[in-house]
């Protein structure tokens, strides 16, 4: 049977789980405490027909310093394989045009996030391609705003969201 890695690592904004394939990193998730990380190595189980190995051959180690050298306020941008396997079609295309055009420290719209990728009137389209991006915080849908400025939704809840767009200087540090 195939298999794929899996470890928690600690950062800024909770424990994130992190999974690999041979063909690299396919699965980001938050707050991955015992039970949420049980659920998610089931359903990643079933999706990727493979079995969790708990970090065997090393396969997370790049993810893991670069999340690293990320929340110490040292790396921009990802230089990582990754496994897109878990999206497809229309949110493929949009996480796929998110990573490569909107930068450390910028934002987009869902509306001009839509119009990137030639569907203009798909805001709420794009915005459910946020909440099923398989890889947050490397495929970065933090970045991905309301038009008018508020910050939308975030799978990772809006207090994540806030402390990542902090990090990147999008917006003031919390006072406390």
């Amino acid at each position: 049977m195939k298999s794929f890695e899996w470890t928690v690592v600690d950062t800024d904004i909770g424990p994130l789980l992190l999974a690999a394939t041979d063909e690299g990193l396919v699965s980001v998730v938050f707050h991955a405490d015992p039970a949420v990380r049980d659920r998610a190595l089931a359903r990643l189980a079933g999706r990727l027909a493979a079995e969790p190995v708990e970090d065997a051959t090393g396969l997370l180690a790049e993810p893991i310093r670069q999340l690293e050298a990320y929340f110490a306020g040292g790396l921009r941008e990802f230089d990582l394989p990754l496994d897109w396997s878990l999206s497809g079609g229309f949110n493929r295309q949009v996480l796929r045009e998110l990573a490569k055009s909107v930068l450390y420290g910028a934002v987009v719209g869902y509306g001009d996030l839509a119009a990137r990728v030639g569907e203009p009137g798909a805001a709420q389209a794009v915005g459910a391609a946020m909440g099923s991006n398989p890889l947050p915080v490397v495929v970065p849908c933090h970045r991905v705003v309301e038009t008018g400025g508020g910050l939308g939704g975030f799978g990772g809840g809006l207090e994540t969201k806030r402390r990542l767009l902090a990090l990147e200087g999008v917006l003031p540090e919390p006072l406390f």
